[in-house]
């Protein structure tokens, strides 16, 4: 199916796209936010005209060809508008995380050398002027909602307000000037300091050009197509690729409305309203709404948890030997469920960003969720893999785009080697850091992943098995992905997080996290008295709960691959404490010092690890936790003996 858009080798910015909708269709609805809710829309006239006065106010505050502007805010209108106000005037812009804390803005401000800063509200504009003495580069903060900033007199805050109001007088003063920006930028020009990941070190900035993104992004619509004036719900952070892709330059591309919900946590809420055709979900959302169907089940009488589990049972059969979900599975429960979730009129659903586990993959699909996987780095535009919509593998993340190459380095007597790839969108460098570039880029543009993988011979799909350098080895030498063996483990409603060990050890151990809201729940229904994460995690009764769903996922891998003892951690793992990375991706070698004294315990003879720790919150403050954790044995030390 071909994708009907403006030729991109012309329109080769996404300014000059966003004038040439706005030329074309000025009254269809580009743009959709809930404000106190109720929904409110912008034409692809209005977004064109927010762009150019937002743009000329920063003209006329001096932001020049070249130049790098922050935003850092929660997903909304006027950061996309910012985005490309910014393009506009021929700067770069780079997104900063909502949730980062005061040392990761001020270094991703210093690294980028940023003047201007676009910020959504009080809580962000005080990150920043709380590292003013660390960034000095910064001249001007945007702020867009007004609430609480009339006690601020720093001189360098401007309400967007303003800065609009000096647009608007800009342009009605000079009215072609808007244009000849928007005619002179170069598709070639670096638009986006895209963020890295960042899992084993502080992330880099790939450079993004707009014309090769915008070249990618029609190989991505050849594989998943869109249509004007479909549904896309923003819910993943806008500095990640992929929601760049998404929200930016398909929804340029094809005319989407991208509808942005009105605080993250109605965002499932706001979904269901929208019902769009395409969803773009992290696995950590998608194993959510898989724990929470289960919990609910939890609720149910016996008869209907009957029902529940029988369906389940007919739809994977039904999708193993078909590929299509089971007709009565359908209609007794998927069909309301799917109703319930929002997820009525999609074509197309997509997981990116981490691997999602092959249970809760298998489970959207038995229902008729048109789920694929996703494969890609930030460096390579995001994805660059996908399933084909008849030809779904559980086990793959599918086959990649037309102008995509993927090769597979240095393999092993099984296939297994290092992912490289190269696409006609792939970042130019990394900002400043010309060193970082030539290791991951050699000279003919193949780029080397760090992942682990192989191509299915029946299918010619890839498979990604885990970072090379996660991928662990026991002392017998078992190799073992961590990462396969945890997300199984987080099909459990009753798990969120999970931590495999064994590199070099004589077993495999976890340290396993707790789903709170949903084991709060089980517990309140058992009479189990809790009063916070640490006594609920540490109840008998958990543990026994636990103990099952590792049993049962035990049950499924290999001997050498199973988990023989575990505990429950006393936190949940935090980004704030550099456990995860903004993406929610697991640093290892953080896990590894932070826990180490953990980590020996679980591997000692003792089945009680006593915990002297001091656990900081976001807002500073501090607190003493004082535990023991419980060691459960799955194999006890005798019987490992005598194997």
């Amino acid at each position: 199916m071909e994708c009907m858009h403006p030729d991109v080798s012309i329109y080769d910015t996404f300014p000059k796209l966003l004038a040439y909708n706005a030329e074309h269709w000025p009254n269809e609805i580009a743009l959709r936010e809930k404000t106190f809710g109720i929904w409110e829309e912008l034409t692809w006239g209005d977004y064109q005209e927010l762009v150019r006065n937002i743009a000329l106010g920063l003209k006329e505050l001096g932001l020049e060809k070249g130049a790098a502007a922050g935003l850092i805010g929660d997903n909304r209108p006027q950061w996309v508008a910012g985005e490309i106000a910014v393009h506009a005037v021929g700067g770069m812009i780079f997104g900063i995380y909502q949730d980062s804390l005061n040392e990761e803005v001020a270094y991703l401000i210093n690294y980028a050398g940023a003047r201007l800063i676009l910020a959504e509200d009080e809580e962000q504009v005080d990150k920043v002027l709380e590292i003013t003495e660390l960034c000095p580069c910064v001249e001007y903060i945007v702020y867009c909602d007004p609430r609480g900033m009339r006690k601020y007199d720093d001189p360098r805050l401007i309400s967007l307000e303003d800065l609009l109001k000096k647009g608007a007088a800009y342009h009605s003063a000079n009215p072609e000037v808007y244009r000849q920006l928007v005619a002179a930028g170069n598709g070639g020009d670096t638009a986006i300091l895209c963020p890295t990941s960042g899992t084993t070190s502080k992330p880099k900035l790939a450079m993004l050009q707009a014309g090769p993104m915008l070249c990618h992004c029609e190989d991505y619509l050849l594989a998943d197509p869109r249509q004007p004036g479909d549904n896309y719900v923003s819910v993943l952070p806008l500095p990640w690729v992929m929601e760049q892709v998404y929200a930016v330059c398909q929804a340029l591309m094809v005319r989407m409305v991208v509808n942005f919900v009105e605080e993250p946590e109605t965002q499932m809420e706001d979904l269901r309203e929208i019902g769009p055709h395409f969803v773009l979900l992290a696995p950590r959302i998608w194993e959510s709404l898989a724990a929470d169907v289960q919990a609910r089940m939890m609720d149910a009488s016996p008869f209907k948890r009957w029902i529940y589990h029988y369906c389940i049972r007919r739809a994977i059969a039904s999708f193993k030997q078909t590929g299509k979900p089971s007709k009565l599975a359908y209609w007794l429960i998927f069909k309301p469920l799917k109703d319930r979730l929002g997820f009525s009129h999609l074509r197309s659903a997509a997981t990116g960003g981490a691997a999602i586990g092959p249970d809760t993959f298998k489970f959207f699909l038995s229902m008729g969720v048109p789920l694929r996987q996703i494969y890609g780095q930030t460096e390579l535009v995001g994805a660059y893999t996908i399933h084909a919509a008849d030809d779904v593998d559980y086990d793959s993340v599918g086959v990649p785009f037309k102008r995509s190459d993927v090769r597979i380095d240095n393999p092993d007597e099984n296939g297994v080697g290092e992912i490289i790839a190269r696409n006609p969108g792939m970042f130019s460098g990394y900002y400043k850091n010309e060193e970082a570039t030539r290791e991951s880029v050699d000279a003919e543009g193949w780029m080397s992943t760090g992942d682990a993988g192989y191509f299915k011979k029946e299918n010619g799909h890839l498979v990604v098995i885990d970072r090379i350098s996660d991928i662990a080895v026991t002392e017998c030498g078992a190799r073992f992905s961590p990462q396969f063996i945890e997300n199984k483990l987080k099909f459990s409603p009753f798990i969120a997080e999970v931590v495999v060990l064994g590199h070099q050890r004589p077993f495999l151990t976890a340290m396993i996290c707790i789903r709170f809201d949903m084991v709060a729940k089980w517990a309140e229904k058992r009479n189990i008295a809790f009063t916070n994460y640490i006594n609920l995690s540490a109840q008998d009764e958990v543990y026994d709960r636990v103990q099952r769903e590792v049993e049962a996922v035990n049950a499924s891998l290999p001997e050498v691959h199973r988990i023989q003892k575990f505990l429950l951690l006393y936190k949940q793992l935090d980004a704030d404490d550099g456990e995860l990375t903004r993406t929610r991706k697991v640093r290892r070698g953080v896990i590894r010092e932070v826990y180490s004294d953990i980590i020996s315990g679980l591997y000692s003879d003792n089945l009680s690890i006593p915990v002297d720790t001091t656990i900081t919150f976001q807002d500073g403050n501090t607190s003493r936790v004082r535990t023991s954790l419980r060691v459960v044995e799955l194999v006890t030390k005798k019987d490992r003996d005598v194997a």
